[in-house]
C-alpha cells in the first residue's frame, strides 16, 4: 500500500499529539490489511478495500475518532470499549487514552468480515 499525500497533509495539519495517535491508527490498519488503499473520504483519512469503504479516522478539537462502529461490534466488544466515548457510528479516543492495538485490529477485522459478507 502506498501512502496518500492527501492523508500526509491531513495529519500534518493536526496538533502533534493527534498526529502521533492518528498515525498509529494509520499504521495499524495498513499492517492489518496491506492491500487496503488509502484515500480521503468526507474530509477524513480513510481506507478502501476492493473499492469499498473499510474504515476512516479523524482528529477533532477534543478527541480523535475511528469509523464505523457497528452495533454488532459494540455488543461483542462491550468490555473492550468501556471507558471510551462514542457516537452511534464512531469510537472516540485521545492521545492520552489511545485505542489499544488489539481493539483497532478487532475493529478492522470485523469490518473486513462485514465487507466479505456483502456488507457496506
Amino acid at each position: 500500500m502506498g501512502r496518500d499525500p492527501a492523508v500526509d497533509a491531513y495529519l500534518a495539519a493536526r496538533p502533534q499529539d493527534q498526529q502521533e495517535a492518528l498515525q498509529r491508527v494509520r499504521n495499524e490498519v495498513a499492517r492489518i490489511v496491506p492491500d487496503a488503499v488509502e484515500t480521503i473520504s468526507y474530509g477524513m483519512p480513510a481506507f478502501k478495500l476492493r473499492g469499498k469503504f473499510l474504515v476512516s479516522y479523524a482528529g477533532w478539537k477534543e478527541h480523535c475518532s475511528i469509523y464505523p462502529l457497528t452495533d454488532t461490534f459494540i455488543e461483542s466488544h462491550a468490555n473492550a470499549i468501556e471507558g471510551f466515548d462514542r457516537t452511534k457510528g464512531s469510537l472516540h479516543f485521545t492521545p492520552m487514552a489511545p485505542m489499544p492495538a488489539t481493539l483497532i485490529e478487532d475493529l478492522v477485522r470485523a469490518r473486513v468480515a462485514d465487507l466479505e459478507n456483502g456488507g457496506r
